[in-house]
């Protein structure tokens, strides 16, 4: 066999130096595994074990870093993340390991590699969560667990996404995310939770029990953002739960307007039309969901990070969540049909301004291609 027919050998991981410090209820080594075998790295050894021929990952346990930088330093081989002078990670040679890990370990940059920062290394643009930042590297200890907690919280979060979802839910989001890891909880149990709410949320709707329904539904959309968060800042989550909480997310909201619509005669305040109304939300949510797959098929990317503009009327666009602001506020008032119809009219005019968003991204097409505000 030549070396071109040859399988490469599968990546090695070494963890340089220790620390007892603890990462929402995970030890940092446990931590870097879980990240580790996000990019197929399974092969994880102590400093003190030779590690095996074939390219070598080596990390020291006294910092804590970003996905991003893990998978952008298993894709640069030669490289060494340094941060604020320190040299804290690098992709080396097996044959180089050890010498490479002594180096790390007195914070050196190992001898024939290139020394980036975190931006150098992953770029400043978070692609996944839509948001412009840098991945960020950080010293652990016990006085800085809590920040690193914090800020790793903060950047599991989508950088455009609805009003309440980006202003109301990060603080208690953070307090439930933080309880459920350090209890073992994982993702897809919260995930259930919130499948089991949006059932009792529909059934409260269409028997017209309208405080109790939003009760059940704003508990359900808290959940859904925590079982984002857990699985993200805990490296649990699985294909199988990305699809059931999208799939919940993607499904479930017009059949709650459906439900909403059905139980207003019971509280007397039927629509004139409901008919109408019911065809209004599922042709409109059915329309929307198209428009920003065109735009995402088009343009290759979301058309909500195209301009300010776009990334705004995101916080506000005849979502879930801004649906529910707008029905609580009207059902507190008494009216729960008036704020069905403002309802309805905001799902109209969101749809003329996503129509309008595909229609002036062509023409801009012609002169120079879509790219997002964010990524500049």
């Amino acid at each position: 066999m030549t070396d071109a027919t040859r399988p490469a050998l599968a990546p090695t991981a070494l963890l340089v130096g220790a620390s007892e410090v603890r990462i929402w209820g995970m030890s940092a080594a446990e931590r870097l595994r879980r990240q580790l075998k996000r990019v197929n790295v399974t092969d994880v050894r102590e400093q003190a074990e030779a590690p095996a021929t074939g390219e070598t990952l080596l990390f020291r346990l006294d910092h804590a870093y970003e996905q991003r930088l893990v998978e952008a330093l298993a894709e640069r081989p030669g490289a060494t993340l340094v941060s604020d002078g320190v040299a804290v990670a690098a992709n080396v040679p097996g044959a180089n390991a050890a010498a490479a890990a002594a180096a790390l370990a007195e914070g050196r940059v190992p001898a024939g590699t290139e020394a980036l920062d975190s931006e150098g290394l992953a770029g400043s643009y978070n692609r996944k969560l839509r948001k412009r930042e840098i991945a960020y590297v950080a010293p652990l200890n016990a006085r800085s667990a809590a920040d690193f907690e914090a800020r790793s919280f903060a950047g599991s979060y989508k950088g455009v996404t609805d009003v309440v979802t980006k202003y109301v839910w990060p603080l208690p989001a953070r307090i439930v995310t933080k309880w459920c890891a350090e209890r073992g909880i994982t993702p897809n149990q919260v995930t259930m939770v919130s499948l089991l709410l949006v059932f009792v949320a529909l059934w409260l709707f269409w028997n017209g029990h309208y405080g109790w329904g939003l009760v059940a539904a704003w508990i359900m959309t808290f959940l859904d953002t925590v079982d984002g968060k857990l699985a993200r800042v805990t490296m649990t989550y699985s294909k199988f739960g990305d699809v059931l909480d999208h799939g919940i997310d993607l499904v479930h909201p017009p059949f709650w307007w459906w439900a909403w619509i059905v139980g207003l005669p019971a509280v007397g305040l039927p629509l004139e039309r409901p008919g109408l109304a019911v065809g209004i939300i599922i042709g409109g949510y059915v329309v929307q969901r198209l428009l920003e797959g065109a735009f995402l098929r088009l343009f290759g990317m979301h058309m909500h990070v195209w301009r300010p503009f776009d990334s705004f009327f995101r916080l506000i666009t005849a979502r879930r969540n801004p649906n529910l602001v707008i029905l609580t506020v009207f059902t507190l008032f008494g009216r729960p049909d008036l704020g069905m119809i403002v309802v309805l009219w905001w799902i109209v005019l969101s749809l003329v301004v996503h129509a309008a968003q595909v229609v002036q991204g062509v023409i801009a097409s012609r002169k120079a291609p879509v790219t997002s505000w964010l990524s500049a």
